[in-house]
């Protein structure tokens, strides 16, 4: 039996290096030449690793980092990432460990905004970038429309903080379906942004474009745009399109998910494989048992002939229930192309894309990544 250090060699996400930096430079090529990149790196690099991102954009580019949490940003700050971070989710218990690490809070509603000033005050600190996110659609965070008048109010009367930025987060830039939602929100946040500039006395920077956004609206990039799940080789758009015919489509998947078999095994017709019994052979088969599970972010629902994994220059079904570490998968068509154990084994890829296994679980793309637990071992490749 492997123990999970032998394990962890077996079962692996490699992540292309080189796909983020031309994923990087394909939505640089999509922008004017002073529009800033922001660059979300949270949730771990949405799962592939943050500081390894990290380092990468800081090294070809990136204009500013953006993670959901403080602590987030903390760890950056501690293995040398020296590039402005913007925390989105700012609480106020983060706010000491935000002054002390340089890292932007953003700003979404007056607890939020009073609790900053308030720490600023008590720390001496003048002129802190904040950011400040308005609501124009979304309805998760933001300040309300008719609230502005009173933000601004409460920021010309001190000068521990400034407003370096405006922003606010579109709803559905990915369906052109929703266009005209997407366009009502554009035009709201240049009403609102206009307007907090005018009542405060001074500009401020603007983004409200994602990725999506980026490629289906380029007259709204103002300042700033915001990359995310476009930098890691995923489009959510629904039809492939750039912003013309004339420029190929160019983003590349970064992340492969594989393994080794440990065991192959042959099975008699009519046994079972699996918990509880759900993996009925219909015939003899070779089976081979793989040390992956959905302790390690392999959605159960894919097992039981939903999905297949490709070995081989093969599909192969995963049957039965997947484990906790483990999943089976039926060999039989391929064993004349000796299949041996330690054979490799794709479970996302090039064969097999995430978008792929996302319609498979009625789910998004982000999901599938930010699932794989941080139990399998990254590594990260240059090619």
């Amino acid at each position: 039996m492997l123990c999970r250090e032998k394990i962890d060699d077996y079962t692996i996400l490699e992540v292309n290096l080189k796909a983020i930096i031309d994923n990087f430079n394909y939505f640089r090529s999509l922008l004017k030449r002073d529009t800033k990149i922001i660059c979300m790196v949270k949730a771990n690099g949405y799962g592939i690793g943050s500081y390894e991102l990290s380092k990468t954009l800081q090294n070809n580019g990136a204009d500013i980092l953006a993670v959901a949490l403080a602590d987030e940003g903390v760890y950056l700050r501690k293995k040398g990432i020296h590039l402005p971070i913007l925390v989105m989710n700012t609480e106020k218990y983060s706010l000491n460990k935000i002054f002390q690490y340089n890292l932007h809070p953003c700003i979404y509603n007056q607890n939020i905004l009073d609790a900053t000033i308030v720490e600023t005050k008590k720390q001496d600190i003048l002129h802190y970038p904040i950011h400040l996110k308005i609501d124009t659609g979304m309805h998760r965070f933001g300040f309300n429309p008719e609230e502005i008048p009173d933000v601004a109010k409460i920021l010309k009367n001190q000068n521990n903080v400034f407003v370096q930025s405006i922003f606010s987060h579109l709803a559905a830039t990915a369906d052109p379906f929703l266009d005209y939602f997407t366009n009502q929100q554009i035009k709201l946040f240049i009403y609102l942004s206009k307007q907090l500039e005018q009542l405060l006395g001074y500009q401020c920077q603007r983004h409200i474009l994602n990725s999506a956004g980026i490629e289906r609206f380029p007259d709204a990039q103002f300042d700033m745009v915001r990359l995310g799940i476009g930098l890691y080789g995923i489009s959510v758009c629904t039809f492939s399109h750039t912003m013309g015919k004339d420029r190929p489509y160019g983003v590349k998947p970064v992340a492969v998910l594989k393994t080794r078999i440990l065991q192959i095994r042959e099975i008699k017709k009519g046994e079972t494989v699996g918990y509880n019994r759900n993996g009925i052979l219909d015939r003899d088969s070779f089976v081979a048992c793989l040390p992956v599970g959905y302790a390690d972010g392999l959605n159960r629902h894919l097992g039981n002939r939903c999905c297949q994994v490709f070995i081989g220059g093969h599909l192969c079904p995963i049957i039965g229930n997947i484990c906790m570490d483990s999943c089976i998968i039926d060999i039989t068509d391929i064993t004349n192309k000796k299949i041996v154990e330690g054979d490799e084994v794709e479970i996302f890829g090039k064969h097999i894309t995430i978008n792929f296994l996302a319609k498979k679980l009625q789910t998004i793309p982000y999901e599938i990544l930010t699932s794989i637990s941080q139990r399998v071992k990254r590594v990260y490749v240059k090619i």
